[in-house]
This record gives C-alpha cells, sequence and structure tokens, in this order.
C-alpha cells in the first residue's frame, strides 16, 4: 500500500530499482563525506595530528579539487562504458580513502586519503543525475531532481550529526561506522547496469549494414579521434542560450558565498547559542525539504519558468534582509523563506538544465554542467573569507544576494531568447 501511495506521488520511473539504486548510494556517499569533512577529519587532524589551520584548509581543497576537476571526463566515461564500472571505481576509491584515513598518523597519507576521496566521489553525480533523469524522462525531471536534492540533503545533515555522537570518547567507533556504510555501498554498487540502456535501445533499432558500418569506423579510429568526434557531436547537439553557462556558475557561487560564513555569521554577529543556531538550520532544510517534492511535481505539469522567476527574486531579497534582522522571530521567518525559495529553485533549475541535455550524450554534458557549477562552489568560499576580511561580515550575504538577483534577470532573458528561438524554429 505504502509503495502504491509513493508511486502514485512520484511516478512509477521515479522509483525503479535503479533510480533507488542511485539514492541510496548519493545518501550514503554524503553521508560519509559529510561526516569525514565536516565534522571528523578537522577535529581528527587538529586534536590527534595537532595540524595547523592552514593545512586543515588545503587538506580539504584537495578533496574539493579533485572532485570537480574530473566531473567532466567522468560523464564521458558514463556515456562509454555505462554506470556500474564507473561507480564502483569511485566508490571502493572512496572506501579506501577512508581506510587510509583510519591508520594514518602521517599527514601526507591524510592529504593522499582526501585526494582519493575527491577522486572517488566524482562520479557520484554524474551517475546519479544522469541515471535518474534518463530513467524518469522529461516529464518527470523535476520530480526525480526534488528526490535526488532530498538524498543529498539528509546524507549532508545526518552524516555530521551521527559522526559526532560516535566520535565521544574515541575515533575508533566513527571510522568503523564510516567504513560498514561504504562496504554496503560497495556492493550496491554491484547491482548498477553496465552499458545504458538507452544507449542499447538505440543500437538495436538501427538496420544491421549501420551498425556494422559504425562499429568498422569506431575501430578504426584512435581514441584521441573517437574523442575529438564525440565532444564534436557534443557542441553541434547543444541549443541552449549562451547565458546559461555563466549562470550555472553564478548560481553555486551564490551558495558557496554562504557556506563557510553561515556558523560565523551565527555565533558572532547574531549571537546565536549553538542549539539555537542548529534549531535554524534543521528549520531551513526541513522547509526546503517538504516543499522539494511537490514542487517538482508542479514543475513537471506547469513548467520551470515561473518557480524560478520567484525563487530567484525571493531568495535575493530574503538574503539581504538578513542582514538587518535582529529578533529571533524575524530570523526564523526568514529562514523559512529562504527555505521556500530554494526549494522553488532546486528542482526547477536542474529541470531546465535536464531539458537542455540531449539524450544520447546526457553522462559527457552533465558532467561538463556539473563542472562549471563545482567552479562555483569552489571559488565562492575563497571570495566569501575576502568580502568579509575586507569589507563587513554582511558582505557575503549581500553579495550573495545581488548575484541571485542578477541571475532573475539572467533567466528573465533567457526565457525571451527560448521564446525567439522557438518561433524562428
Amino acid at each position: 500500500m505504502r509503495s502504491n501511495v509513493l508511486s502514485a506521488v512520484l511516478g512509477r520511473h521515479v522509483l525503479s530499482p535503479f533510480v533507488i539504486q542511485l539514492l541510496f548510494i548519493m545518501f550514503v556517499v554524503q553521508f560519509v563525506k559529510g561526516g569525514l569533512l565536516i565534522t571528523f577529519l578537522p577535529v581528527y587532524m587538529d586534536s590527534a595530528l595537532h595540524a595547523t589551520k592552514f593545512v586543515i584548509g588545503w587538506t580539504m581543497a584537495v578533496q574539493y579539487i579533485g572532485d570537480n576537476a574530473l566531473r567532466t571526463p567522468i560523464g564521458w566515461v558514463i556515456d562509454r562504458i555505462g554506470y556500474r564500472l564507473t561507480m564502483l571505481t569511485g566508490v571502493l576509491m572512496t572506501l579506501l580513502a577512508v581506510v587510509v584515513i583510519s591508520i594514518s598518523t602521517d599527514m601526507i597519507w591524510i592529504i593522499v586519503a582526501c585526494a582519493l576521496l575527491g577522486a572517488g566521489t566524482a562520479p557520484l553525480w554524474p551517475c546519479v543525475i544522469t541515471g535518474a533523469t534518463e530513467r524518469a524522462g522529461e516529464k518527470s525531471s523535476g520530480t526525480v531532481m526534488s528526490v535526488v536534492y532530498m538524498a543529498w540533503l539528509t546524507g549532508v545533515g545526518l552524516g555530521p550529526f551521527v559522526t559526532t555522537y560516535f566520535m565521544h570518547g574515541a575515533f575508533d567507533s566513527a571510522f568503523r561506522l564510516l567504513t560498514v556504510l561504504m562496504i554496503a555501498v560497495v556492493a550496491v554498487a554491484f547491482l548498477l547496469p553496465g552499458r545504458r540502456h538507452a544507449e542499447r535501445t538505440r543500437e538495436a533499432s538501427r538496420p544491421a549494414h549501420e551498425r556494422a558500418s559504425r562499429k568498422a569506423q569506431t575501430v578504426a579510429l584512435t581514441v584521441a579521434q573517437r574523442t575529438r568526434r564525440y565532444l564534436a557531436e557534443v557542441r553541434q547537439s547543444l541549443t541552449v542560450s549562451p547565458v546559461l553557462f555563466p549562470a550555472m556558475f553564478a548560481q553555486t557561487f551564490a551558495l558557496g558565498l554562504l557556506t563557510p560564513v553561515l556558523t560565523l555569521y551565527a555565533t558572532k554577529e547574531l549571537m546565536l547559542t549553538g542549539s539555537q543556531f542548529r534549531l535554524f538550520l534543521l528549520a531551513g532544510g526541513a522547509v526546503t525539504v517538504l516543499f522539494m517534492i511537490p514542487v517538482g511535481r508542479l514543475v513537471d505539469r506547469w513548467g520551470t519558468t515561473w518557480f524560478l522567476h520567484v525563487g530567484f527574486a525571493l531568495s535575493s531579497v530574503v538574503l539581504v534582509l538578513f542582514t538587518h534582522a535582529r529578533s529571533l522571530e524575524t530570523l526564523f521567518v526568514l529562514v523559512g523563506l529562504l527555505g521556500i525559495g530554494y526549494a522553488l529553485l532546486i528542482p526547477a533549475w536542474n529541470a531546465l538544465i535536464a531539458q537542455a541535455i540531449p539524450p544520447d550524450k546526457r553522462g559527457a554534458v552533465w558532467g561538463f554542467f556539473l563542472t562549471i557549477e563545482g567552479a562555483g562552489t569552489t571559488i565562492g568560499p575563497i571570495c566569501s573569507g575576502l568580502l568579509w576580511d575586507r569589507i563587513n561580515p554582511h558582505a557575503p550575504f549581500v553579495t550573495s544576494g545581488i548575484v541571485l538577483g542578477l541571475l532573475f534577470f539572467a533567466h528573465w532573458f533567457m526565457t525571451i531568447d527560448n521564446h525567439r528561438r522557438r518561433a524562428a524554429a
């Protein structure tokens, strides 16, 4: 009965075994990664290894750089060899990173493990988004992206909280927990399909002589020639507004501006206690998660345009007002509104991107798009610290609000440009 209700709400393809496997991997890997990077590793390096804050910062950076730099080539790999081998390689590297961290007391090996962690988690987003959107189809892209981001948010949120609980007294319990979870992920990764179903279907639909001709041409080409031909086909198949590329960067850049300073601003400027700050995070996250699935369903029915218009405008205004709020009641209202703003943006924005991706090049294009978005999450925190130090603590929030406001106008232009493209076609 419960599965029938969920199928009616989310759609049959969203709850397919393949998508459920991808969501499980997304949740657990983000749980482990969040527990390691946010809670465990900084404390472990500081208290057990006595590392400086500079070394800890660069150790974190190594992981993010490796994750982001490999997303584009991994997207191409997915299109070539399928999900199982791609994801399995990644989760095995992630498991190895956890084991290396658990047995190492040398800083060099910790940095090597973080590089492995970055490389190992790089296939996660390209595989999950490519597979989920492929299986759900364009009509359910908003819904499936809502479910993917719910798995991501719950994993990122629960990882640090649960790891903190297991860290009381000793680090061994936390290591064992993370290792067991990664072993479970490796087992699930073995169940993923090999060659993509859509690719098999396209090949089977071609006449026998055409398949033989394509195979002969492929064998005759070198790896470099096949790569160049594939990338040329990707460029030719993309028919999107050129504004989309800087907009993808700006969207994650605006979020990256808030990531490193949110806790500092809450405790030093707003003078919130630890329990008050956790309550605000819980409230904002709960509002976002609760609204995402209904918004995703409405995006599939009504389109992305007005959800993005309202989401960008609302989030922009709330972030600017956030710097002027002082009472707890006002802060709660603003946090709730910001949660609604991001609940409107996340399904609609990712559905908009999914619609622009050619189905037969889904892995490579998603990898490329995720690399652009990852650059925003990498550069945003760097700029955030400079804004805080050089101007004032309010500057990162105001700048993030301005960027989202600019995205409102950029999306308006993209909407007009798309109407012109359809009229000309």
